[in-house]
């Protein structure tokens, strides 16, 4: 089936009510008809649900469909995206192994390689997305992961995913791509070999800003180590949230289409505005990697990245006189958001650090809503005459 059917039509086994729409299995534990029924399901000799901390329908519904859609085997959700990130990697990492990522990352995946994991005596090493070489060099003999975002936050660079997974199957390392902000509608790691696939599920899966998620996905053999460690440690998402995040994904080939569409358009008014020094936008034949994203992605996605020509004076003005923009640092809701990256996720880095991942005072990030493209360009058109 095309991945519409396949979002839609991928659903739990009806019960004997012979509902329409997938119910809700809001509960904690489930019953047994004996001992031996429970004993069977506790040593695995029984495949069935016995607490929702390890299944539960609503969760596997959600799983079976991203799966499907991924191109995965398995996987497992958790109460958040970060929750994703650091028990993906924490499953399989021990003291002494070395992570090799992208220097192009979320700010709190930062934290996890910079605080917790240094605890650890787990060491990280920051490789340029675009610099092959710079992969190759930096690459150690006890690399046990090499992690990436791709597209990456919030200057949208592209890594060659099939390259680095020829480097990591080279090292036996692991190979962990965060798809997040291309969605399995827009492009499936796993074809171009990577390992494990991670979503925050809060974003575009959910797209309408309402509830957390995280997912995990891959084959079985390096999902088991995650399942355990999941299980064993908590990071479980909700019955209520997989449910919500399940009849989400039904639309979710819709929205992604009016999400890219429309930031296309607001990509090629920004990169022709006087105002603005320089857009971001993966489909824009002036990103550096144009050539890069046409083989790796379906559509460009809906976030547009621009910096703006002036001082932090001018980028403060120009962001308080929007009108149809939330102020928020959240992305992928029918509504747009305006991001200040300077103000929000690294308004604690230093400047002098700031610049050097590319952050500017002028740099803004817009996660491009569903409401009519041109109203929003006139809103920005009217905030930009205010510099």
């Amino acid at each position: 089936m095309n991945f519409e059917t396949t979002a839609i039509k991928t659903q739990m086994q009806r019960t004997p009510y012979a509902e329409h729409s997938t119910p809700l299995f809001l509960t904690s534990s489930f019953v047994f008809e004996d001992l031996e029924e429970m004993e069977d399901a506790f040593t695995d000799k029984l495949d069935r649900n016995v607490y929702s901390r390890y299944s539960n329908p609503n969760v596997q519904e959600l799983l079976d469909k991203v799966c499907a859609l991924e191109g995965t085997a398995t996987g497992i959700a958790t109460a958040s995206g970060m929750g994703a990130v650091f028990t993906a990697m924490a499953a399989h990492l021990k003291s002494g192994d070395h992570i090799l990522a992208s220097n192009a990352l979320f700010g709190s995946t930062y934290k996890i390689f910079d605080t917790i994991f240094s605890r650890w005596n787990i060491t990280h090493t920051y490789a340029q997305p675009d610099d092959l070489q710079d992969w190759a060099n930096k690459i150690q003999p006890n690399t046990k992961l090499i992690y990436i975002e791709t597209p990456s936050n919030p200057l949208l660079k592209l890594i060659d995913m099939q390259a680095i997974s020829d480097l990591a199957k080279a090292n036996n390392s692991l190979f962990i791509v965060d798809n997040c902000f291309a969605t399995p509608y827009l492009q499936n790691p796993v074809q171009f070999g990577a390992d494990i696939v991670i979503h925050s599920a809060t974003k575009y899966m959910d797209g309408q800003g309402r509830v957390l998620g995280g997912l995990v996905l891959g084959d079985e053999a390096n999902i088991a180590p995650i399942q355990f460690f999941a299980r064993h440690t908590g990071p479980t998402l909700s019955p209520f949230n997989a449910w919500i995040l399940s009849k989400s994904i039904e639309t979710l080939a819709l929205r992604m289409e009016r999400h890219c569409a429309s930031a296309m358009t607001l990509a090629s008014y920004l990169q022709q505005h006087p105002s603005i020094e320089r857009v971001y936008y993966p489909f824009l034949a002036s990103h550096p990697q144009f050539e890069l994203a046409k083989r790796q992605m379906k559509h460009g996605g809906g976030i547009v990245s621009f910096e703006i020509k002036g001082s932090r004076a001018d980028a403060v003005n120009f962001h308080d006189h929007t009108k149809l923009f939330s102020i928020s640092s959240n992305l992928g809701d029918t509504r747009s958001i305006l991001t200040h990256p300077a103000s929000s996720a690294l308004a604690k880095t230093p400047a002098a650090a700031r610049m050097a991942l590319g952050v500017s005072d002028q740099l803004f990030r817009i996660s491009v809503g569903l409401e009519d493209v041109e109203d929003l360009i006139k809103d920005l058109e009217q905030a930009l005459s205010k510099i």
